[in-house]
C-alpha cells in the first residue's frame, strides 16, 4: 500500500529488524542502560559486544542543524574518556555553509582551529536505518561552550536550579509534507511543489488512515530514537501534520526536539518525499508553529510551581511573574525565537500567529497562553515560535526571560479576553518586524547579556544579521512581478 496510485512507497518497519534479528526498542534500551553506566571501558566492551564498529556523533549548531561523523569504535571510546576535536568552522557558518563576515569567535583572523567537544552518554540512542549503529551528541566546551547552543540552555537550566526549580518543557511542530526530492525541489526553483495530500483537512482521520504507514513509521522512529510523540495529526493544509513530543526536563526536551526536526526530514527524503520546517513557506497558508510548553518543579518538594488554587485562575505569583518576564523581555530577545528571515513572513495577523507580546488564558490569539489544567498540568505556552526554532535557543530564550520576571517580580499587563488582533498595541510590546532589527533589539538588551553571556549575544547577533544581509542580495519573485514589465 502506498501514498499515492502512482507511485508507491515502501514503508520501513521500525520496529524490527528482519535480517539482523534486531528488536529496535530492545536494542535502545540495551544502549540506554550500557551508556548509564558512564564507564567508557565497559561501554567499549558493551558495543563489541553488540557488534557496533562506528558510532555516528554530532552537534547542533547555531542554526540548530546537526552536524557530525562516524568515529570507528576504538576512537570513540577514547573521545567519551577525554572528548574530541571538531572544526569551529561549524559556530562560524550559516546554514548554508557560507562564512561568517563579523564574527569575532572564529573565522579567517583564527584560521579556524579544531574546539573541543565532549560526548554526552545520556543521549546515546539506536539508529533505526542504519545497520547496528547509533548516535551519540556531543556539546562545545571551552571558549566556544560560551556561544555553543546546547551550553546557553544549559547554563539557564542551572540558573533556574539555582533558584530552586526543575525546568520542564515540550516542543510541538507544524511541517508540511510534500511528494518531492532535494534535487526535484531544486529542478523546479522551488515552485509548483506536490503535496502528499491536497487540501484543508485538519485532525483528518481519512488522511491519517489512508497514509497510516506513514504516520505508524514516524511513530515507531520516535519511541525507537526516544523522543516519543504524545500526538500526532494533520492540520489544516495540504501535507500538513503536527508532532508533540512528550514532556520531559527541558535540557532533554531541547534534545528531542531537535532530533524530532533532523529525522522526521530523514525519514521523509528515505521515502522519496521532503519535510519542511520553515515558519512560513508558501503565501496561500499559514505559517507552521513551534510552540514550546513550560512549567517549573519546586526542586525539593516537587510542587507545581505554577499551581496555587488560592489565586485567581490557579496561577502562583511566580507563574504570574514568570509571564511578566517573558512579556517584557519577548521584544528584545525575537531574533533568539524568530531566527530566520522567514520567520516574520508568519508574524502577520489572522494566520494563528501573534504580532505583540500579548498574553491571555486559554487564549490561541497571544503569544503567551497560560493553561490551567490542575496540579501537574498548569503550564505556559510560548506561541510566538515557529517549526524553524533552534529548540536550544528557544527554550534558553523562553525559559530564561521567565526566570528574570520572578527574579525582579515583573508583573504583566491584564490578561487578554477575546481576538487579540483587535486590541490596539501597547509600544512598549510592539515586536520587531524583520530579523536585522530583532537582532539590534538583542544586542542592546542588558537583560540577554546577563541571561545568556555576552559572548553569545554579540556573536548571535552578529550571525543573524548577516542571515538577513544574505536574503538583502536576492531578488525575489515577487520583486520581478512587481516591477519587471511596469516600472
Amino acid at each position: 500500500m502506498g501514498i499515492s496510485s502512482a507511485q508507491p512507497r515502501a514503508y520501513a518497519d521500525i520496529a524490527y529488524d528482519q535480517d539482523n534479528g534486531i528488536n529496535f526498542k530492545e536494542r535502545g534500551e540495551e544502549i540506554t542502560a550500557l551508556f548509564s553506566t558512564n564507564e567508557p571501558k565497559l561501554i567499549g566492551k558493551g558495543l563489541e559486544d553488540l557488534g557496533i564498529d562506528y558510532v555516528k556523533v554530532g552537534v547542533f549548531d547555531v542554526d540548530g542543524i546537526l552536524r557530525g561523523k562516524y568515529l570507528k569504535r576504538e576512537k570513540f571510546v577514547s573521545a567519551l574518556k577525554g572528548g574530541f576535536a571538531f572544526c569551529d568552522v561549524v559556530l562560524g557558518w550559516d546554514s548554508n555553509d557560507q562564512l561568517y563576515d563579523s564574527a569575532k569567535f572564529t573565522g579567517w583572523h583564527t584560521a579556524y582551529p579544531d574546539a573541543h567537544v565532549r560526548l554526552l552518554p545520556e543521549t546515546a540512542r539506536v539508529l533505526p536505518y542504519e545497520e547496528n549503529s547509533l548516535l551519540v551528541i556531543g556539546e562545545f566546551t571551552g571558549t566556544a561552550e560560551q556561544i555553543c547552543p546546547r551550553g546557553v540552555l544549559r547554563r539557564v537550566l542551572d540558573k533556574a536550579s539555582e533558584m530552586g526549580y526543575i525546568a520542564q518543557a515540550a516542543c510541538e511542530f507544524e511541517f508540511f509534507v510534500f511528494e518531492e526530492t532535494p534535487r526535484s525541489v531544486r529542478e523546479k526553483n522551488y515552485q509548483n511543489l506536490t503535496n502528499m495530500t491536497p487540501g484543508y483537512y485538519g485532525y483528518s482521520v481519512l488522511r491519517n488512515s489512508v497514509h497510516s504507514e506513514y504516520y505508524h513509521e514516524l511513530l515507531g522512529l520516535c519511541d525507537a530514537m526516544r523522543f516519543p510523540l504524545e500526538g500526532l495529526h494533520t492540520e489544516t493544509g495540504p501535507g500538513v501534520i503536527e508532532g508533540a513530543l512528550l514532556y520531559d526536563e527541558a535540557l532533554e526536551s531541547a534534545d528531542r526536539a531537535a532530533l524530532f526536526k533532523t529525522f522526521a526530514k530523514v525519514m521523509a527524503q528515505r521515502q522519496g518525499l521532503m519535510a519542511t520546517f520553515m515558519a512560513r513557506w508558501s503565501n496561500d497558508w499559514p505559517g507552521q508553529s513551534g510552540h514550546m510548553h513550560i512549567s517549573f518543579k519546586d526542586k525539593k518538594t516537587g510542587r507545581a510551581v505554577f499551581y496555587d488554587d488560592q489565586k485567581s485562575m490557579d496561577m502562583s505569583d511566580e507563574m504570574r511573574w514568570f509571564i511578566g518576564g517573558q512579556q517584557k523581555l519577548m521584544p528584545e530577545i525575537l531574533a533568539m525565537v524568530a531566527s530566520t528571515v522567514n520567520s516574520y513572513s508568519r508574524l502577520v495577523p489572522g494566520f494563528w500567529a501573534p504580532t505583540a507580546a500579548t498574553w491571555g488564558v486559554e487564549n490561541r490569539t497571544c503569544a503567551l497562553r497560560a493553561i490551567p489544567a490542575g496540579e501537574k498540568g498548569q503550564r505556559v505556552e510560548y506561541r510566538i515560535s515557529a517549526a524553524d526554532i533552534n529548540p536550544y535557543i528557544a527554550l534558553a530564550a523562553a525559559i530564561g526571560s521567565g526566570l528574570w520576571g520572578i527574579e525582579h517580580q515583573i508583573e504583566p499587563t491584564s490578561p487578554i479576553d477575546g481576538n487579540a488582533y483587535d486590541v490596539p498595541t501597547d509600544p512598549a510590546l510592539a515586536l520587531p518586524a524583520t530579523l536585522f532589527e530583532a537582532a539590534g533589539r538583542l544586542r542592546n538588551s542588558e537583560a540577554a547579556r546577563s541571561l545568556f553571556g555576552d559572548a553569545f549575544v554579540e556573536h548571535y547577533a552578529q550571525s543573524r544579521e548577516w542571515e538577513e544581509r544574505e536574503f538583502r542580495k536576492a531578488i525575489t519573485d515577487w520583486e520581478l512581478a512587481r516591477y519587471f514589465e511596469i516600472i
